[in-house]
């Protein structure tokens, strides 16, 4: 969790969020509610490490291609999704 003691400048800035997502994909859990709910990044996230789907916006969890991709990685993940993708 590199973004986890990132100043809210830093969890803000896609650029650096992706690079930590790069190395995992759960530092989505730091990152700035808007880049929680970015497509790109959550999909990026979720394709180094399935779990993070928990992290995304809710939006984002009830998206069917974001919730593949997560699952693909880590199949528990399905739990993180919404109501209507379990």
């Amino acid at each position: 969790a590199a973004l986890r003691f990132a100043s809210v400048q830093l969890r803000a800035d896609e650029d650096v969020v992706l690079a930590a997502i790069r190395c995992d994909g759960s530092s989505l859990e730091h990152a700035s509610v808007a880049l929680q709910a970015d497509s790109a990044v959550v999909l990026k996230a979720v394709r180094q490490d399935g779990k993070a789907l928990q992290y995304a916006s809710d939006e984002l969890r009830a998206d069917r291609e974001v919730v593949l991709e997560a699952v693909r990685k880590y199949g528990d993940s399905l739990r993180y999704a919404s109501d209507e993708l379990r």
